[in-house]
């Protein structure tokens, strides 16, 4: 498997030996003969789309958090402020990159008759991306719609390597059974290719980047390489080298920095593989005495998936990622947020001053770790843009209030500029009773969609200074 040479290299160009493959980030090598980088980049590739779930909806959802503008800024348009108490201060630096989008509702999520009150946390994920009523059922016979990463995935997703990824953070097991009589698809899948056919999310660093990466023709082959302890990279040296040598200096200087942040995540990689794995057989040590293949902390298992995901951005790997970053009713801490409350205990926080605000401080610390993706996306340079211009980065809630299992006012941030999409530096305050799926129209239909409607949709919502919808 070699790279593909000659004058012009292809958008689809990749290095390679022994089942492991590398596909190449933009470089100006591909660009035709007698165009202009800018717009080659720009007509060829259209822009990603990233959805992130955060589950159980935020403090800023209650009646006394929104008055405190814990989530929806004070002022809208582009006179908004973010608060010393918002959710938003993390992201303040990136502001120009921020669509807030505030009070749409997500009423597929409702109960809608007696069965199915109590089953919030059951089919919230679900909704989120589908805006769609999931069918009750602990069968085959599941029914829902297709989401917006699937939907963005089938028109400009076919001819990538992966016409999506998905990804979560946490492993969940109810026991061989969901409550309410839900399939429990319907609380671990985000991204759904049809109405029946949801698609699982893989968990562990080491899956994500073998998928993306190759790196080995068979399982044995790869654990071979792996007890070598010798990177990927390695193994395609002369290919590498070969490549560069035919590059202007420009695009050899972006080769090279592409290559040094893959092995450097392999490295991570690596190194959080050792602390459960006996190095000198290779054999993997059993649990409880060594953790499994999934990075001690939440943060470092975050960054890990960021930057595999900005890996299969950059290059064109795939354009249309889910990743679930919690499951509902998730007892995990996070003891550097200020409090040692679970996340799921501190959501039910009983209309309580005190309880809401140590709700908030989960909440703000796990928004915190949006700022590392965003920082890598706006440093990453996608011909002759960052990738951040170029995505649409999808983070929001299906839930409100969780305290009161609700979803009214649910939580919504659109980040990037979707080669246009959106403009960013902009609150967008919906009226009472918008649903959230108005915004999904608006953005879809932006990045080249034509949806007349998308789930309980009953128009679209502008997102941008002006705009007319």
């Amino acid at each position: 498997m070699k790279f593909i040479t000659g004058k012009h290299l292809s958008r689809r160009a990749f290095i390679g030996r022994m089942g492991a493959g590398v596909a190449l980030p933009f470089l100006s090598a591909m660009v035709p003969a007698g165009r202009v980088l800018a717009a080659s980049a720009n007509t060829e590739t259209p822009a990603r789309l990233v959805c992130i779930e955060e589950s159980m909806g935020c403090a800023g959802g209650s009646d006394w958090g929104h008055a405190r503008n814990l989530f929806a800024p004070q002022g809208t348009g582009r006179d908004f402020v973010i608060g010393n108490d918002s959710q938003l201060k993390p992201l303040e630096a990136y502001r120009d990159y921020l669509t807030v989008v505030s009070s749409t509702d997500c009423n597929m999520a409702n109960p809608f008759n007696a069965d199915q009150i109590g089953g919030d946390h059951d089919r919230s994920t679900a909704v989120f991306l589908t805006q769609a009523m999931p069918k009750q059922t602990q069968g085959s016979d599941m029914e829902i719609g297709v989401s917006i990463d699937q939907l963005h995935a089938q028109r400009f997703g076919q001819d990538t390597v992966l016409p999506s990824l998905e990804l979560c953070i946490e492993e969940i097991d109810r026991g061989g059974g969901c409550a309410y009589n839900y399939h429990c698809a319907y609380t671990t899948s985000l991204a759904w290719a049809s109405p029946n056919q949801p698609l699982p999310a893989i968990r562990e660093p080491r899956a994500v980047f073998e998928r993306l990466f190759g790196a080995g023709d068979s399982e044995q082959d790869r654990i071979e390489r792996r007890q070598t302890d010798k990177s990927m990279l390695d193994w395609m040296l002369t290919e590498v080298d070969r490549l560069s040598k035919s590059l202007g200096p420009a695009d050899r200087v972006a080769l090279d920095e592409y290559l040094q942040h893959i092995r450097e995540v392999e490295r991570r990689i690596q190194l959080m593989e050792a602390r459960s794995t006996n190095v000198a057989s290779g054999e993997e040590r059993a649990m409880p005495e060594a953790p499994s293949g999934i990075p001690g902390t939440w943060e470092e298992h975050m960054q890990l998936m960021f930057d595999l995901q900005v890996l299969a951005l950059q290059s064109d790997m795939t354009r249309a990622i889910t990743f679930k970053t919690g499951f509902d009713q998730s007892n995990r801490t996070f003891p550097q947020s200020g409090t040692n409350k679970s996340i799921h205990g501190a959501s039910h926080h009983g209309n309580v001053p005190d309880d809401i605000m140590d709700f908030h401080k989960i909440n703000t610390y796990r928004m915190g770790a949006l700022a590392y993706f965003l920082e890598k996306m706006k440093n990453t340079i996608d011909g002759d843009a960052s990738l951040l211009d170029k995505t649409a980065i999808v983070w929001g809630s299906p839930m409100g209030d969780p305290n009161l299992h609700n979803h009214i006012r649910c939580p919504l941030l659109l980040m990037g500029h979707a080669n246009g999409a959106l403009k960013g530096n902009m609150h967008v305050a919906a009226a009472e009773g918008t649903p959230m799926a108005n915004a999904f129209v608006t953005l879809m239909n932006g990045m080249g969609h034509e949806l007349d409607s998308f789930g309980d949709s009953n128009g679209a919502l502008a997102l941008k200074a002006g705009a007319v919808v």
